[in-house]
Parts: structure tokens; sequence; C-alpha cells
């Protein structure tokens, strides 16, 4: 079953909750706001043309790695 609600029925629902909960609610939503942040990683433009200038030179040099090498590289970077 999956319920629906419109977020002027959430607000209407969250300003008749008391002070206390109000605070609460306000906590649990600043929490997963802080823990989202601190998941996401970014990398940089220039990491990535880094990455692809190494990339390309490989390429170019007519270079190979293993399978496994290449496996475990990527595993890293995720």
């Amino acid at each position: 079953m999956k319920a629906t609600i419109s977020l002027d029925s959430l607000w209407q629902t969250i300003q008749s909750l008391s002070v206390r909960n109000q605070e609460w609610l306000l906590g649990k939503l600043q929490e997963n706001i802080r823990n989202e942040k601190e998941e996401t990683e970014y990398i940089s433009k220039e990491e990535i043309l880094a990455g692809i200038d190494a990339g390309l030179k490989d390429l170019k040099a007519g270079r190979k790695r293993p399978i496994d090498e290449l496996i475990k590289e990527l595993e890293n970077a995720v």
C-alpha cells in the first residue's frame, strides 16, 4: 500500500505538532542532511582531466594492463 500526501498537508501536520516534537523533527532532518553531505564525494575537474590524460597516454604508448589490475583500480575508485 502506497500513501501519498501533499506538501501543504505535510506542512499543516508539522505545524500541528508540539514545539517539542517539532524540535525533535528538526534535529532528525539536520542529522539526515549532515549525513548526506558527508557521503557525497566529488571529483574535481582537474582530477577527471588528469585521469583522461593518463589513460590516453597509456593508450598511445600501447601499454596494456592486466585485467585484475584494472578491476582493482575501478573498485578503489568507487
